[in-house]
């Protein structure tokens, strides 16, 4: 029996962040207003506080009209960011990729090179040059900010798929999240290599190079096509292995693995980025840390799919200098019915 899917294109609901959308025509650049970023303006008495949200005295002065442009201004330039950040990193990473580098293997024995290294820094200078009140959380060198929170903080993952990209496979990328008050607007998905770039904002639809993409209809688990990738602890050592993690989410994933008509393994934050663009309908995940997940969710939303955590609660980070990374488990879908028929079969409680 031959099974069709439907690519009729999913709208993100409407953004809840006040103000119109940008009508710039670039599609990388057509946005709903995000809170305004923070002013450089210095008080009288010092430096604003870290994240704080203000309009300019000549914004004030023209009215709420000219405050909307304000914001539509601040949007486009919070995007620009994103993209030269992404930039930035790729950069770096073609230069590193398929050569001979030393690994390095963390405290968690997951492994970290040279490529991880430079090109966090280089998304860190393209930001803070920008934005430098703004907070930065990366998976090498955590928090930097001199405030021990913040209303905007970017989260990065220069490197996701570092064991992909050390034995030359093509499907890791580089993950960036925007932050407003523990939520994410913004979310980039960057493979370098293949130069795609899956742009996802806050109530707009996802692109990918520039065009609006969509997640595919499919109503039943069991014509649903499955990536999953597992981690968990065995002997103190992380690993990816489907057959190495312990009790009830071994018991909760095999439920959901059986019921799939194809599971698939492996790919990283290449497989959200499919599902996304309509090729895959599902990815369970477990043992994912923030900055492997926050910028997947404007991503899979704007395209009109669904992220949660095992229970079907919504993947939010409030994290400040005191935040430690922990394991979050987490299920994507393109079609609701899928969502809702993941969730029932892993009934995580």
């Amino acid at each position: 029996m031959l099974t069709s899917y439907s690519t009729t294109t999913t709208r993100p609901p409407a953004s809840p962040l006040p103000g119109p959308a940008s009508a710039n025509p670039n599609p990388y650049l057509r946005l709903p207003r995000l809170p305004a970023a923070p002013s450089a303006v210095v008080r009288a008495r010092g430096r604003p506080p870290m994240g704080s949200v203000r309009a300019s005295a000549a914004a004030g002065a023209g009215g709420p009209g000219a405050a909307a442009a304000v914001g539509e201004v601040a949007t486009e330039r919070l995007v620009e960011v994103a993209q030269r950040a992404a930039d930035a990193a790729g950069e770096v990473l073609r230069k590193y990729f398929r050569q001979r580098v030393e690994i390095i293997d963390k405290e968690d024995h997951s492994p970290v090179t040279i490529a991880d290294r430079e090109a966090e820094e280089a998304m860190v200078s393209v930001i803070l040059k920008s934005f430098p009140t703004h907070a930065i959380f990366g998976e090498e060198n955590g928090w930097r900010c001199s405030e021990n929170s913040a209303d905007y903080v970017w989260v990065l993952d220069p490197i996701d798929g570092t064991k992909s990209f050390i034995t030359g496979k093509p499907l890791f990328g580089t993950l960036i999240a925007l932050l407003h008050n523990g939520k994410p607007v913004i979310g980039v998905i960057d493979q370098p290599i293949l130069r795609e770039r899956w742009m996802g904002m806050d109530g707009k639809q996802t692109t990918l190079k520039g065009q609006e993409i969509s997640v595919r209809s499919c109503n039943s688990l069991a014509q649903a096509y499955l990536y999953y990738n597992i981690q968990c602890c065995a002997y103190d050592r992380y690993t990816t292995s489907p057959h190495l993690f312990e009790g009830d989410a071994e018991a909760a994933f095999i439920r959901v693995r059986n019921k799939v008509k194809v599971p698939l393994y492996g790919c990283d934050c290449y497989a959200y980025a499919l599902l996304a663009s309509g090729f895959v309908d599902l990815v369970v995940e477990s043992g994912l840390k923030p900055y492997d997940f926050l910028a997947l969710v404007p991503v899979i939303e704007g395209a009109g799919g669904s992220i949660t955590d095992w229970r079907g609660d919504k993947l939010h980070w409030p994290v400040t200098a005191e935040s430690r990374p922990t394991g979050f488990n987490v299920v994507a879908a393109g079609d609701a019915r899928v969502h809702k028929q993941a969730l029932d079969a892993i009934q995580w409680r």
